[in-house]
């Protein structure tokens, strides 16, 4: 008997391949330049990325640290938020943002979200504001800005500092200026699969507060002050950018605006033939720009959707299945159910999404996601729609 043949994963949910092609040389000759120099933490190489990021983003000062949960961390930290202080955030973040929250020693209050955009609102913050709160998170989930103007209100109503999570949003706008530049500070992360990735774990801080700027500096290396190697301004830590990832960065940046309109091109796609199918993507805020680090729609009957989307060799993933005030590290801060993330939580379906898709895999998904809005019964063939969406 002959065995059956394994699954061909024809659009995988991640490929970075295309994206190292195009700076691998560029890459390979900064690292060349490291070794000859041999400064490997901080240096030329962090200083020049810092401040191209800090131009790009639109701030006077970048910091770069060593992930994006650091890049929360010692932001609050570096604004004075700690014990007995209260910080709200979205609950159906990644959990490194309650994270940071947690190990500033603040308290995390987590609030609902828009049943549109899934993003926190003005509403929200209202709701779950105490005598304690000092500070909000706004969370620019799948790279789709929140509503900054209304969040900067009631911010300022009730003496809050505002943050940025801009973790998914690199290059994303929001009335035109660029994610980062919208608060007291943007907080990001340069994991592998970001939008802009490093080779592995960085981050970085964008503020035009120049106070705010040189404590994030001496918490990232040990709290020394400015200049010195033994004096100690600070209990900081050591979460600093290394030059290796600088470099790849720096290498990366010129392309990112590009990359990330081939995102917005994708999107498009999806979302017509989504919404044709009656399986709508998340919605994008009247005034955003967003850049599409995830690719999300909303299915009621998501396993079933994933099993035919494997069956046609389409990865998918799911971010995420479990709100942070549910997960059991967290569940303690939770005061009152979230109903809208609760619920959003079991339809979310993320799907394949990187810049240099080839026209036919974005067909396939579109073509997929059609049979998903189907009964199983009247499933007709993949390539049939596959035609139908590439024509």
């Amino acid at each position: 008997m002959i065995a059956p043949a394994a699954v061909d994963t024809t659009v995988p949910f991640l490929d970075l391949s295309a994206v190292t092609r195009v700076v691998r040389h560029a890459v390979l000759e900064s690292w060349s330049g490291l070794l000859e120099r041999n400064r490997y933490v901080g240096g030329e190489a962090v200083e020049q990325f810092e401040s191209d990021w800090a131009a790009y983003c639109g701030t006077d000062f970048a910091v770069g640290v060593a992930n994006g949960t650091d890049a929360i961390h010692l932001t609050l930290r570096a604004l004075g938020i700690g014990p007995g202080d209260e910080v709200v955030l979205p609950t159906n973040t990644f959990v490194a943002t309650a994270e940071a929250v947690v190990l500033a020693g603040a308290v995390p209050r987590f609030a609902d979200v828009s049943a549109d955009t899934l993003l926190l609102t003005a509403d929200a913050v209202e709701r779950a504001l105490t005598r304690r709160t000092c500070a909000v998170i706004a969370v620019h989930l799948y790279g789709q800005p929140a509503d900054m103007d209304a969040l900067a209100a009631v911010a300022a109503r009730n003496n809050l500092v505002l943050i940025e999570d801009a973790a998914q949003a690199h290059g994303a706008r929001w009335r035109g200026k660029r994610a980062g530049s919208l608060a007291r500070a943007g907080c990001f992360s340069f994991y592998p699969g970001k939008n802009l990735g490093a080779f592995g774990d960085a981050g970085a801080v964008v503020t035009s507060d120049r106070e705010l700027d040189q404590r994030l500096r001496s918490l990232r290396d040990h709290g020394r002050r400015a200049g010195t190697h033994y004096d100690h301004a600070f209990m900081g830590t050591n979460s600093r950018l290394d030059a290796l990832q600088a470099v790849v960065l720096a290498a990366k940046l010129p392309h990112l605006d590009a990359w990330n309109a081939m995102r917005r091109q994708i999107a498009g796609r999806y979302r017509s033939a989504f919404g044709a199918a009656g399986v709508p993507l998340v919605h994008e805020a009247e005034g955003a720009s967003g850049v599409h680090h995830l690719a999300v729609a909303r299915v009621a009957d998501r396993e079933r959707a994933r099993r035919l989307l494997a069956t046609h060799g389409i990865e998918s993933a799911i971010h995420y299945p479990t709100p942070c005030h549910l997960a059991e590290p967290y569940a303690r801060f939770a005061r009152d159910p979230l109903p809208v993330a609760e619920r959003a939580a079991g339809e979310v379906l993320s799907l394949p999404m990187f810049p240099h898709m080839s026209t036919a895999q974005v067909s396939r998904v579109c073509a997929a996601m059609q049979l998903v809005a189907g009964p199983d019964s009247a499933l007709p063939s993949i390539a049939h729609f596959a035609e139908a969406t590439h024509a």
